[in-house]
């Protein structure tokens, strides 16, 4: 990790040898005072051990910017996390870049080069898998990177914040269960994606708590949007024994069900219960109010600014269930 062959020691490097988190290496490095002497005098002598200079706008003056990287933008649910990441920002006084991966790899380079002058703070990859050659580009750079409700479970030296996806599905399916429903639907999420894994293990749960097996082929999976929700909603409807009620794991598929639901005459709630996960503003205008589970995407962006700024350590935040008209005894 010396600087002898050219390659600096990064930041999750300094961390792993001194047996902290990242987030203490960057406040012991930003000279903050929450870290005890004894902490602080280890940090600082792996940094000389290992002649860790950093980058010299770290070093010098912050560049008072926060970097926050999006695979594509094109939905309510990202300009939740955007209302967060903004409050948080202009609170620590900070400027808030947005980008988008979608615009091609020239978009790619273009932030990397603008990353290599050294003009942020930290970089918070929203959505991303936290993996690949973006993130060890980063990392060679030393930037503080986040992962903002990571696709795939992020690599041990990275701080993530994402929500409690697990609980929230097994909350959403326990009020299912409860309201006498015994042949749930669930629409799931690609199978790649950490939460899709999770919302699916929290739905098998609130079976098993209540003593019950769900029917697999009422199990499929959509793309998290209307499109998908309402065709596979309508497959799931189509059956000889529809299900009673359908967990959709995105408020958008939950209101694609609403639509595969209008088409074949199915009223939503007295002969189909819906729940959505999301609670996009939406989703309390829709036709009827949606049962859904709330993610707190806002608070998400914001503790993921604070990360970035090593003020936070991340987390895993508490979801809630929100229910509204969609859902009705069987």
């Amino acid at each position: 990790m010396s600087d002898a062959d050219g390659d600096r020691a990064t930041m999750a490097e300094i961390a792993h040898a001194a047996g902290v988190s990242l987030a203490t290496v960057s406040k012991v490095w930003n000279g903050r005072s929450d870290v005890s002497d004894r902490t602080r005098e280890r940090v600082e002598e792996v940094l000389r051990v290992h002649g860790y200079r950093g980058r010299r706008a770290w070093a010098a003056e912050p560049a008072g910017t926060i970097d926050v990287i999006f695979s594509e933008i094109d939905c309510a649910w990202e300009g939740e996390h955007l209302r967060g990441i903004e409050a948080a920002g202009h609170e620590a006084g900070v400027r808030i870049v947005v980008s988008s991966l979608d615009r091609g790899e020239t978009a790619r380079r273009q932030l990397l080069q603008r990353l290599r002058a050294g003009r942020t703070d930290g970089a918070i990859l929203a959505t991303l898998t936290a993996a690949g050659p973006l993130v060890t580009a980063l990392g060679r750079l030393n930037v503080p990177v986040v992962a903002l409700d990571p696709a795939c479970r992020t690599a041990g030296d990275l701080l993530s914040v994402d929500a409690a996806n697990f609980a929230g599905a097994r909350a959403a399916t326990a009020h299912l269960l409860g309201l006498g429903h015994r042949r749930i639907g669930l629409i799931a999420g690609l199978a790649e994606l950490m939460c899709s894994r999770a919302r699916l293990d929290g739905f098998l749960a609130a079976h098993d708590d209540a003593g019950l097996s769900p029917d697999p082929e009422l199990i499929v999976r959509g793309e998290f949007d209307f499109p998908s929700g309402m065709a596979v909603g309508g497959r799931l409807l189509d059956r000889d024994a529809p299900p009673t009620a359908i967990f959709a794991m995105s408020d958008f598929m939950a209101i694609g069900v609403y639509e595969a639901a209008r088409i074949r005459g199915v009223s939503v709630p007295d002969q189909l219960s819906v729940v959505g996960f999301d609670d996009l503003p939406g989703a309390r205008w829709a036709a009827p109010p949606l049962t859904t589970v709330r993610q707190p995407l806002r608070e998400m962006g914001a503790l993921a600014v604070r990360s970035a700024l090593g003020l936070a350590e991340g987390g895993v935040l508490a979801t809630e269930l929100v229910v509204r008209e969609s859902t009705a005894p069987v």
